[in-house]
């Protein structure tokens, strides 16, 4: 019986052993998958923020000219968002239509001809993203979806394609949101073992969020997050959310209590005006968002965890370009000292990288040298 017992504590030991091997392995893996997304942008209306995904306008989005001279100027991936209700001819089965999935297909395969690692993005909606806050039918449609268009993808390179599950969830039920997101990944388990997947946190995927959510069950996985903090600086102007930041204009970075009292003379409400004054008293500068990287980097190494900052940026209509200039600097430059690989917001829409010409791409030279490109 004693040798038996033996035999028995041996082989669980090194049943428990292969286990424990094959675990850090595909945790070996997700941390080297994510070196292969350092400096990206996000195609903000490629296939997404658009109902028009005819080939005529897709061409004219971006060239394979102009997928070439992201790499040259040092970007290593793209972030491609992606509207699945374009995508979906049966939202119940997850059926996939075959125009618009030849497209994509085309899409990235042009991508990465020119050297560039692709993110699918899923970047639904609010009313799809809306559908999974109650009942059963939005997250089955998840479900399915993800069973289709990962079986579709599984066959493409692992070490270049990754899968985000879903762009900002909207709810703030962080806990139906895990338990969302887990069996999503599960789902694509199912079909593509090998791709790294891409997990984010409810409440819109804000850092807040992703300190209180605890990692999914799958090694192979990369967190992500967006930073846009402080919003009354990057989102001035911005007519599609808060009220108020559509009216406030001229708003400094960094932030003293100082430069904060033109705007404060300006503004007529008194709510704004605490927001404002908070917004001065908190200082924001290279060391506050360095602060708030720290915090992210912190939860993951506790987790032992891979990020990515998905996207970050400043809306350029109304900020001072240099002050515009200087926050994406700050940012990028706390995220890089924390390893953290991330996509600037975005290609060339208005928070935008470049503009286009009759003769291809321009890139914004100042904001390419903020993203620590260029000269």
């Amino acid at each position: 019986m004693k040798s038996r017992t033996k035999w028995m504590v041996a082989a669980v030991f090194f049943v428990g052993m292969a286990c424990g091997a094959q675990a850090q392995q595909a945790k070996g893996l997700a941390f080297q998958r994510a070196e292969h997304l350092k400096r990206g942008v996000n195609l903000s209306s490629f296939y997404a923020q658009t109902r028009d995904i005819s080939q005529a306008r897709l061409d004219a989005y971006m060239s394979t000219a102009d997928m070439r001279a992201l790499k040259a100027a040092g970007f290593d991936h793209v972030r491609l968002s992606i509207n699945p209700a374009l995508l979906i001819a049966s939202p119940k089965t997850g059926t996939l239509r075959d125009g618009p999935m030849a497209s994509l297909d085309k899409t990235v395969g042009q991508l990465l001809d020119a050297g560039l690692n692709v993110i699918l993005d899923i970047h639904a909606e609010e009313d799809w993203k809306a559908a999974l806050t109650h009942g059963d039918d939005g997250a089955s449609n998840l479900y399915s979806f993800w069973l289709n268009f990962a079986a579709h993808y599984a066959k493409s390179d692992p070490d270049r394609v990754f899968f985000e599950i879903l762009n900002e969830p909207s709810m703030d039920d962080l806990y139906r949101w895990e338990g969302i997101q887990d069996r999503a990944v599960a789902m694509v388990r199912r079909v593509a073992p090998r791709h790294t997947i891409i997990a984010t946190a409810a409440a819109w995927g804000h850092q807040d969020g992703l300190l209180a959510m605890e990692p999914v069950r799958d090694e192979n996985v990369i967190y992500t997050f967006h930073d846009y903090d402080p919003m009354w600086f990057t989102h001035q102007g911005a007519t599609w959310s808060t009220t108020s930041w559509a009216f406030t204009h001229g708003i400094p970075y960094p932030s003293t209590p100082q430069n904060i009292l033109p705007v404060l003379s300006q503004e007529p409400d008194e709510r704004v005006q605490l927001e404002l004054e908070r917004y001065g008293e908190d200082q924001w500068g290279p060391a506050r968002v360095r602060t708030e990287v720290d915090a992210i980097a912190k939860w993951a190494a506790e987790r032992n965890v891979p990020l990515y900052c998905g996207e970050f940026g400043a809306f350029k209509d109304h900020s001072d370009p240099a002050m515009r200039a200087a926050w994406i600097n700050d940012t990028r430059t706390a995220l890089e000292s924390r390893q953290i690989g991330w996509a600037m917001w975005d290609y060339d829409g208005n928070f935008g990288l470049a503009s286009k010409t009759s003769a291809g791409i321009v890139f914004d030279p100042v904001i390419l040298k903020a993203l620590g490109m260029g000269k």
